[in-house]
């Protein structure tokens, strides 16, 4: 099977139309280097990559400005965060007149990568965030393997479901032992396996720092490193809470999400559709994923995306929000959802323009007013993007 991702690629050379420096981010082999080569294959010019991994190419760039200056029409930068001096570097090509390079740049995000890039470009930069493969990408009759699997491309792509889980595996080593030595991180690879395990089976929950540091044997403050660790990078979503002026004491703390279905299966020990279907993370696990199928389809930014709960039991799965338009989202692993309280008191007190409940079901209907049942299978025919 092959996947494209036009989408993508509209995108960023809309993004390199308007601006001199385009970041392309995401986690590690999401993909980025394919997408990129394949914008240079199009690419009505000359066009020049570089990839930071290579001991040649990084010599290469040992002067920076000597090496980037000459260059015209489009130059790819891969692994960017390897060499962050590049910045103010692109910051004098970026702002030669009428700009005759665009620069691509590629990165697993880093706190260092975004903190150098927003001051040394501010006003030249635009960045694009680059996931695993969506429902939209790979068509909807492969949702199942998609779930199982993840959005990895190598790991949807494998030939079967045991090399599937087995790079996975191997992904979960790698990043540990070597890529997040090579950012900069000095935590020990077995305690942040510890913690990212942890976090699998926190799955779709509150955040609780205290629990954590407990079982650790650390302060709040250094588990909450780890986890802002692994959500630079990509590897976890931290959705934060809405707050509402609705006279209720609400929950304050984010919800934590495993960004990648196929790596929150490896990390629970789940290689099978059987197997998943046994596990009691299963609920949570389909949450996750047809939440981040929702955001893909809305076109959605995840800083628009929210949950809300209250402490009287009242809760939204997700709250999206753009401008006045406020959307809300239920993830129920039914095949027959019902209108709950805590749906009515969610759509009253928050102002929703309508709640659709996400299901495993088949089909798609009214529930009440302003309340429907989406199948999951269907949200591509019956969900709309933002305008």
């Amino acid at each position: 099977m092959s996947v494209g991702r036009p989408e993508h690629v509209q995108r960023i050379r809309q993004l390199l139309r308007r601006s001199p420096v385009v970041a392309i981010l995401g986690p590690r082999q999401a993909g980025k280097t394919t997408l990129a080569a394949g914008i240079r294959r199009s690419w009505s010019g000359p066009s020049v990559a570089f990839d930071l991994e290579d001991p040649g190419d990084l010599a290469s760039l040992a002067d920076p400005l000597l090496t980037l200056r000459p260059l015209r029409g489009l130059v790819v930068l891969d692994e960017v965060q390897r060499l962050p001096g590049l910045f103010p570097v692109l910051r004098v090509l970026a702002d030669r007149p009428r700009s005759p390079a665009r620069f691509l740049v590629l990165g697993s995000a880093t706190p260092d990568l975004l903190r150098q890039s927003s001051e040394s470009l501010a006003g030249r930069l635009s960045f694009h965030d680059l996931g695993g493969f969506s429902l939209g990408e790979v068509g909807i009759r492969h949702h199942s393997a998609l779930w199982l699997r993840g959005g990895f491309p190598r790991s949807f792509l494998a030939r079967s479901g045991r090399e599937s889980f087995d790079w996975r595996l191997d992904f979960v080593r790698t990043f540990l032992e070597r890529d997040l030595p090579q950012l900069g991180v000095s935590i020990p690879a077995v305690t942040m396996r510890r913690f990212w395990t942890m976090l699998a089976h926190y799955h779709g929950q509150v955040w609780n720092a205290s629990e954590f540091a407990r079982s650790f044997g650390v302060s709040d403050m250094t588990v909450r490193r780890y986890l802002d660790l692994l959500a630079a990078t990509f590897i976890v979503r931290v959705l934060a809470p809405w707050h509402e002026n609705v006279g209720k004491r609400q929950v304050k703390s984010p919800k934590i999400y495993l960004a990648d279905s196929g790596l929150l299966h490896a990390l629970l020990n789940i290689p099978g559709r059987e197997d998943l279907e046994r596990h009691p993370k299963v609920g949570a696990s389909f949450e996750g994923f047809a939440m981040t199928a929702v955001v893909d389809r809305l076109r959605a930014r995840w800083n628009e995306c929210y949950f809300w709960a209250t402490h009287a039991g009242a809760e939204l799965d997700l709250l999206v929000v753009r401008g006045r338009t406020r959307i809300g989202f239920e993830f129920k692993r039914t095949v027959a959802p019902a209108v709950t309280p805590s749906m009515r008191t969610a759509l009253s007190d928050l102002g929703l323009a309508r709640l659709d409940v996400i299901h495993a079901g088949d089909r798609t209907y009214p529930l009440a007013p302003r309340i429907r049942a989406v199948a999951l299978s269907r949200i591509l025919d019956d969900l709309r993007p933002l305008s």
